[in-house]
């Protein structure tokens, strides 16, 4: 059974290891033990400020000293880093263009308990309308890792969002390469084509599995850059298999399905069938029920698979 590390978790660790390779500085909102940036204030004390509860201008703060030329990672709940700070980034970060990195941590429904109020389906929507903000999901802790040092070699405005429940590794951390902008094909397939981000790419590649059985073959590609977004990875793919369904932990409105669908309608249209939160706000819950209850499964990522290859022409 593979080992399950939530990506929250990856990021706070990644921040304290590569804190004496490069230069920055880690703002948090009063969040430093749930968001993970407390393992970097242990390792580097001098280098991290608790800005309280005032996630707007923890931004302004970010903003501020992006400025004078230092990198910045400002860290809160997705929530409350996207959604009540959003008039900060977007013009106090966006707008100038500022090296800040967003750690938006806690997204999706499997905050669980916390509910609808903490449970952030929202923000990748928000994010993706700033011009030249750069969107980050990574699927696992491999993956988190290596997204927070893309993010330190990139010099521009980053969200990054994790997730507070623990998933399946399901990376090689040895031969794993991560490239901002590049998805990455899983699985090949010529029947019909998954495209996934986050805590849902594991479940489509059971959903794989699963479609296997049953004769179909499915093509499954891991979207870890939302923004800017791999369109040869995804146009390639709705002309080799003609049908593709979309897997997300947030409104199926603004995210990852609305990205791909815009692709595919401009470029080689095909049918394309979104799993995500159909337009509802979350509850609080046991995460195992609430992904059953959101339809954020492999038995029906499958199902939506199958109704996309009987809408082939």
């Amino acid at each position: 059974m593979a080992e399950k590390i939530a990506t929250r978790e990856a990021y706070g660790n990644a921040l304290a290891e590569f804190g004496s390779e490069y230069d920055f500085v880690v703002l948090d909102a009063d969040l430093a033990a749930a968001t993970k940036t407390g393992t970097f204030k242990k390792k580097f004390p001098e280098r991290f400020f608790d800005c309280g509860i005032a996630e707007g201008n923890m931004m302004c703060v970010a903003a501020g000293i992006a400025a004078t030329g230092k990198a910045v990672f400002a860290s809160s709940f997705a929530m409350f880093a996207a959604g009540r700070a959003f008039e900060q980034i977007r013009n106090s970060i966006g707008y100038p263009h500022l090296n800040v990195k967003i750690g938006a941590t806690h997204a999706g429904i499997t905050v669980g308990e916390d509910g609808a109020t903490h449970q952030c389906l929202e923000d990748i929507a928000l994010m993706r309308t700033i011009p030249g903000m750069v969107i980050v999901n990574p699927a696992d802790a491999v993956e988190a890792r290596a997204a927070v040092k893309a993010a330190l070699e990139y010099n521009g405005p980053m969200y990054l969002r994790f997730g507070r429940l623990a998933v399946p590794v399901f990376n090689d951390a040895d031969n794993y390469k991560f490239e901002l902008g590049k998805g990455i094909c899983l699985r090949g397939g010529k029947d019909v084509t998954i495209i996934a981000s986050g805590v849902t790419v594991d479940m489509s590649l059971k959903a794989a599995d699963a479609l296997a059985a049953k004769g179909i073959d499915a093509r499954v590609i891991n979207i870890h850059t939302i923004k800017p977004i791999d369109r040869d990875i995804i146009l390639k793919a709705a002309a080799e298999t003609g049908a593709i369904v979309t897997a997300e932990e947030h409104n199926i409105i603004g995210g990852l399905g609305s990205a791909v669908a815009e692709v595919v309608c401009e470029g080689y249209p095909v049918p394309v069938v979104r799993v995500g939160i159909n337009d509802k706000y979350g509850r609080s819950g046991k995460v195992p029920p609430l992904l059953e209850a959101y339809g954020l499964t492999p038995e029906n990522i499958a199902s939506k698979a199958e109704l996309a290859l009987s809408m082939k022409k």
